[in-house]
């Protein structure tokens, strides 16, 4: 139906349905005008009102509601990452046999350190998802550690643990003393204080290096002690570490080492001393050259002297030697004798001897095994052979014994494992 015409307008006036002419003191829009714009409303009310829900929900309302629902669904979704540490924190008595681990759920791990109390460190490896952290070693026994670990998008994790001491232990004595010097006929020998079971996890643990390098391999003998040496004599001048890295190594079942440390020797000069008891003489060269020459006697014929390869393992200016401690009944009791070098365990010595007469050295084989050259009662005449082969010697210098009569001394009888072949002595490695 239409709209009637506003009255008084001019016939002539064109009809401009599109604008109203605005009179004086009048509004701009026209009743006609507002019914227009009332009437082109009223269809966007009625597509407001019945154009559909849903057409609201999509043009209007779904972005934001479905903003809000995705964020708040990605964010239950995000886990914050959990790291666990295996000793667990604050364990009392943890196991020092087995490594640390750190792992982490929902994650991945940036870094982590592990030290001691004692200020030892724990080094590791990641494995390659970066989850999970294992020590390459284990951690010591009777240590508090505490470990560090940061995982993305976490706070930092700490721990702490403390391993447990063990029951029963065992360690090393080991000869030559550290930072000594040497002869070149010298072993690194180890004596253990309890008898290992576990032969190839000791001898794992400890290293003998040389420089000038040379291949260096251990020998058992029994079940305490073990020795190094090369296939031949140490060259002069060398240096030699020993590293233990015994502590908390299993010997046997339930006792572990305690030990931890290097320890450096170094070889002096090369001397070699031949004995020949059928010619009663010593012959002493030093880094390839004949130093001296002096007259011995050896061990008689009911009491011959060892042969072979033996190494001066103890040095005494005087000592005492008493038969009964060699098995000899009271044969002999000499509280004073000089220059004294042990060359066997079971109780060979070189050494000095004033209470036979002169003509004895070089002439006749009269001992109970030893080895004498003169000597005067007191040790301090510096002219006899006694003081002066003894002068010239020091702990690790070889002695060979040629024609004594008698077998050749075992191995194990002193430093003397050079009388075993180098095929000989590597078989009796662990390793």
């Amino acid at each position: 139906m239409g709209v009637p015409e506003i009255a008084n307008r001019p016939e002539s006036a064109p009809r401009d349905p599109g604008r109203v002419r605005r009179s004086p003191g009048r509004p701009a829009w026209s009743r006609r005008g507002i019914l227009a714009a009332l009437g082109a409303a009223v269809p966007a009310l009625a597509l407001s009102g019945c154009g559909g829900p849903a057409g609201a929900t999509e043009g209007k309302d779904a972005t934001p509601t479905g903003a809000a629902g995705a964020g708040a669904t990605a964010k239950a979704q995000v886990k914050t990452p959990t790291v666990t540490v295996s000793p667990a924190d604050g364990t009392k008595r943890a196991d020092f046999t087995a490594p640390v681990v750190v792992s982490v759920a929902d994650g991945t791990l940036s870094s982590v350190e592990v030290s001691g109390n004692d200020g030892s460190t724990l080094a590791g490896s990641f494995d390659d998802g970066r989850t999970r952290w294992t020590s390459a070693g284990n951690p010591y026994s009777g240590t508090k550690y505490t470990v560090t670990a940061k995982a993305e998008g976490a706070a930092e994790h700490t721990a702490t643990f403390v391993t447990r001491s063990p029951g029963e232990t065992f360690a090393g004595y080991f000869t030559p003393e550290a930072n000594s010097t040497s002869g070149v006929g010298m072993p690194v020998s180890i004596n253990f204080t309890q008898a290992v079971k576990d032969r190839a996890a000791v001898e794992k643990a400890i290293t003998v290096t040389a420089e000038p390098a040379v291949e260096v391999v251990g020998h058992w003998f029994g079940n305490t002690r073990l020795d190094f040496r090369p296939a031949r004599y140490w060259a002069a001048g060398t240096k030699i570490t020993l590293s233990l890295r015994l502590r908390d190594v299993e010997g046997t079942d339930g006792v572990y080492g305690v030990q931890s440390k290097d320890v450096t020797f170094h070889i002096g000069r090369r001397q070699v001393s031949t004995v020949d008891l059928a010619k009663k003489t010593m012959t002493v060269e030093r880094d390839g050259v004949a130093l001296a020459g002096y007259p011995v006697s050896g061990g008689a014929a009911d009491h011959t002297t060892w042969s072979g390869i033996m190494v001066i393992s103890e040095r005494f200016k005087e000592t005492r030697m008493e038969s009964s401690t060699v098995g000899l009944g009271d044969e002999y009791d000499i509280a004073d004798v000089p220059h004294a070098q042990r060359l066997t365990t079971s109780g060979t010595f070189i050494h000095g001897n004033y209470w036979a007469a002169a003509s004895v050295f070089g002439g006749s084989n009269t001992s109970h095994g030893c080895v004498g050259l003169h000597d005067t009662k007191g040790a301090n005449d510096s002219s006899v052979p006694g003081y002066r082969f003894y002068e010239s010697s020091m702990l690790g210098d070889v002695v060979v014994v040629e024609n004594s009569g008698e077998r050749t001394v075992e191995p194990s009888n002193g430093l003397n494992g050079w009388n075993l072949s180098w095929a000989d002595w590597k078989a009796g490695s662990a390793l």
